[in-house]
């Protein structure tokens, strides 16, 4: 059975940290609820939810992709790019060390949300949140674990996982107006709908595709080419740029 490391929400999950959304009241317990289904769909996937420490006091601790980077045996606690998430890391080496070896990126910034995994390459969005330096030391880091790191230029969205997720059978769905899916060898290019831009973030549990509710089009695109998809409501925790990746961390 796959394991998925998740984090509670925290109480001050309105104080998260934007880069691209305008800020809006955050109703925090309805983010729980949200969180509490994303967990449920996780588990109705096949999936083991294993439950990272809680951390109240930071309030984007429930986007845990950020913050490592699973690779079979390996963790690698990554470097955030947004200051407020410092100690963020810590605690998710703390919670990965009795399941995986760990290493630690010893340089730059870089934010698990930037990092998507094809195989053996990491393609590695350049964004605000992560920077040349990072890829660089995360280049160094996993090429003795045989991986390869292949940087990738992003548009306007938050982390290359915005813009493109890999839906399994070789498809990856891509926004192509955020990353030209070119750049993501190996892969076929399924884009989303023109009008629903945030559709490319999906989480790939088990045999199932979970993604927010609230692209309809995309979803049915995605049943067409024969995957099965969960839609779930997560538009409290979008308010904060959250996608479904980023709320967890799944070992294959």
């Amino acid at each position: 059975m796959s394991l998925a490391f998740t984090r509670a929400v925290s109480p001050r999950i309105a104080e998260c940290a934007l880069t691209h959304l305008d800020r809006q009241p955050i109703d925090p317990q309805r983010a729980i609820a949200q969180h509490a289904s994303y967990e449920k769909a996780l588990l109705n996937a096949g999936v083991e939810v294993v439950r990272l420490p809680d951390l109240p006091e930071d309030a984007d601790a429930v986007f845990v992709e950020d913050t490592a980077l699973l690779l079979g045996e390996h963790a690698v606690i990554t470097r955030p790019g947004a200051p407020s998430r410092a100690d963020e890391a810590e605690s998710t080496a703390t919670g990965l060390a009795a399941h995986f070896t760990v290493h630690r990126l010893p340089d730059g910034v870089l934010d698990g949300g930037d990092v998507l995994r094809i195989g053996g390459r990491l393609y590695v969005g350049q964004s605000s949140r992560t920077d040349s330096a990072g890829t660089r030391a995360l280049a160094d880091l996993v090429a003795p674990l045989g991986y390869e790191v292949v940087p990738v230029a992003l548009g306007r969205c938050l982390h290359l996982k915005t813009a493109a997720t890999y839906a399994g059978e070789g498809v990856v769905l891509v926004n192509p107006d955020w990353v030209d899916a070119a750049l993501l060898e190996g892969a076929r290019p399924l884009p989303v709908e023109a009008e629903e831009p945030f559709a490319a973030n999906v989480v790939r549990a088990g045999e199932r595709l979970i993604m927010a509710a609230g692209s309809p089009k995309t979803a049915a695109s995605l049943r067409r080419h024969g995957f099965t998809v969960v839609e779930i409501d997560l538009s409290e925790l979008q308010k904060a740029e959250a996608g479904g990746t980023c709320m967890s961390l799944i070992a294959d």
